[in-house]
Order: structure tokens, then C-alpha cells, then sequence
């Protein structure tokens, strides 16, 4: 059966009009997952997984990391945005995103700090914008009029196809004519050898079994475009951060551990433990395709977040309209305050 597009119906300006939605429910105290009231820090967290992959919250927690600590499991996301508008709204506790889409939901007001990297780009993991082996797309220039197919708009992958785009001497009105269309991750591959869409992002572990099965190429990754690099944070509320500062030390600190864990222990002990994870949780997943991991991508040490890995994302931003230049700075939107794995004294 055909995997289904979603068309892009949410324009820019849409987007960060629901960003100032979510700031607004945030700025008025609707949220829900906050402080204990009673002076109590939390100790359940409520987030949002990933079909058939282990987050690293929750290898922290199979690892024994976040000590007092539960993870309470409340869905999956595929959206980056969608799950750190969740976070800033109180729906869930802490979540993940691509770096850009932290910047623009900040630069709505909303009241969140980034507090860990969590993904990246190395020469292990990375996302790649993939054609069929014998397509005729050679060049950024070739993807005019064609379908680009990707997780989510407005985050990572349509950033790095519009650098991409722009790196290669595509006009704004050229690279206009390039399509994004929302495609879920786990049908990404299928639509590409389907031709619904002429080029797919894959990344990970999909990527890796897509590549098995052979029959793509890559026409780029961001590995190659912009070399090692943590791309996305999780973020809590500044709100939360004040109350609950011991719970999102230990948390913040948890990840960190896992981060590290993964990169140390032999990768087969990874999968098995990832496998050992996806099983024993119980949501019929098929855990096929974890033979494929090979690496979270963080770049720094412990997740740590470094202005780096905001300034490239407002300058991109602030060039195209979509934020206002100086409205934020890179050390603003982050703080390493909570890691005690990759603290360095004197540094925010």
C-alpha cells in the first residue's frame, strides 16, 4: 500500500504563529506538567518517544542513570517542533528538536531553555537526502520541481536542503520551486522506491536498512555539507528549571551518562541493550532495524551545549525574515548548568 504525503499546508508564517500560541498558553500558567505544588520536585517525567528506537532518556533510565526518576511514556512524535511546543505548553516534561526549531519557538517568548544535545551529525550518524540509483538528479540544481520527502518542515531537514540549495547557486525563487512534503520516517524509504516523492531524508537506523536493501544513493548529507555537529537539544521550562532544580540535574545528568555510554560500550552491546529496551516495553514495535544503529551523533562531550550550536541556526533564520536580528543570542537559549557530566565552572 502506498505510503501517505502530507501536503505542507502549514506555511512559515503559520508556524511560528502557532509558536506564539504555545508562548501565549505558557505565559498564562495553562501548562500542566510543572512544579509539584507542594514543594516537591517531580519525579515522573511525561515525554514522547519514537516508533522502534530507544531515545536516550530512556537508555538513561534502562541504565540505572536517572536514579529516583520515572519516565512516563504519553505517545510518539515525529515533529521535532510539535514535541518542544508539548514541553513549552506543559503537555510533557522535556522535548527534543532540532536546534533552528528551538530558536524560533524562543524567539515566539516562550519560556524554555535548551539543557542537553541530544542528536547530531558524524561520519556514523547523519542524515542523508537520498535518490534512487538510477535517477537523474546529479546536482541541487536537478531538484527543481521535484519532491523532497522529510520528517517534518520547518526544522533539519528543510534547513539543511535550503543550505544545501543555497551552497550550490540556486536563487531564493529557484530553490522556491524545490517541494517539501511531510513524509513519516518509517515510510520515507517506501515513498522514494514508490516515486511519490524523487528524494527521501533518511537517517539512523532507517537509513542504514534502507541502504542494505540497496538501490540509492545519497545526494547529500549534512555529514558532508557542515561536518560534525549536534543538531538538536531537549528543553524544559524555565518554570520547571526553577522548581524542580535537583529533578533536571539528574535528568540533564542521566542523559548525559547514556551519551557517553553509547559511545564506550561495543556497539553490539548497545543494539543488544536497545533491543533488550523496544521488547520488554511492550508497544509492538518491530525492533528489526536496531541491528542498524551506530551512533547518537552528539558532538561535545556529555551533550554539552556549546553558542555554536545555536548561531549557525539564528543567522540562518535572521537572514531569511524569520527572526529578528539581535532579538536573541546563542548563550541565551542554552544553559549546562544541569550537566554535571560535561560541567566546565564559569560557563552558563
Amino acid at each position: 500500500m502506498p505510503a501517505a504525503l502530507t501536503p505542507p499546508t502549514t506555511s512559515r508564517r503559520q508556524f511560528l504563529t502557532l509558536l506564539g500560541i504555545s508562548a501565549a498558553a505558557v505565559s498564562c500558567g495553562t501548562a500542566t506538567a510543572t512544579g509539584g505544588g507542594s514543594g516537591d520536585q517531580v519525579k515522573t517525567l511525561k515525554y514522547q518517544g519514537s516508533v522502534g528506537q530507544v531515545t536516550l532518556p530512556e537508555l538513561a533510565a534502562d541504565l540505572g542513570y536517572l536514579k529516583d526518576l520515572k519516565l512516563e511514556w504519553v505517545g510518539n512524535t515525529i515533529s521535532g517542533p510539535q514535541d518542544i511546543q508539548s514541553a513549552a505548553t506543559g503537555q510533557i516534561h522535556f522535548g527534543g528538536a532540532f536546534n533552528g526549531a528551538i530558536v524560533k519557538l524562543a524567539s515566539a517568548k516562550a519560556p524554555i531553555k535548551a539543557v542537553i544535545s541530544y542528536y547530531g551529525s558524524d561520519q556514523y550518524s547523519y542524515g542523508g537526502y537520498y535518490v534512487l540509483e538510477d535517477s537523474p538528479i546529479r546536482s541541487a540544481r536537478d531538484l527543481i520541481g521535484k519532491k523532497v520527502g522529510m520528517n517534518t518542515l520547518g526544522a533539519h531537514a528543510q534547513a539543511l536542503l535550503e543550505i544545501y540549495l543555497g551552497r550550490n547557486g540556486l536563487s531564493k525563487s529557484e530553490a522556491a520551486k524545490v517541494e517539501s512534503l511531510v513524509v513519516p520516517p518509517v515510510n520515507t524509504e517506501q515513498a522514494l522506491r514508490q516515486g511519490q516523492i524523487q528524494v527521501g531524508v533518511l537517517g539512523g537506523v532507517l537509513r542504514d536498512k534502507a541502504l542494505a536493501a540497496g538501490g540509492i544513493r545519497p545526494l547529500f548529507t549534512d555529514f558532508e555539507l557542515l561536518g560534525a555537529f549536534s543538531a538538536g537539544s531537549y528543553v524544559m521550562t524555565q518554570r520547571f528549571l526553577k522548581e524542580n532544580p535537583d529533578t533536571a540535574r539528574t535528568f540533564v545528568t542521566g542523559v548525559a551518562q547514556a551519551i557517553e555510554w553509547s559511545r564506550t560500550t561495543p556497539r553490539d552491546q548497545v543494539i543488544a541493550r536497545m533491543t533488550e529496551i523496544v521488547t520488554k516495553r511492550g508497544r509492538n514495535e518491530d525492533t528489526a532495524v536496531l541491528k542498524y544503529w551506530r551512533s547518537y551523533g552528539v558532538a561535545e562531550t556529555g551533550g554539552r551545549i556549546e553558542d555554536k550550536g545555536f548561531q549557525l541556526w539564528l543567522d540562518w533564520l535572521g537572514d531569511r525574515g524569520e527572526v529578528k536580528k539581535g532579538q536573541l543570542t546563542a548563550a541565551g537559549l542554552y544553559t549546562n548548568e544541569f550537566n554535571a557530566h560535561a560541567h566546565t565552572p564559569g560557563k552558563g
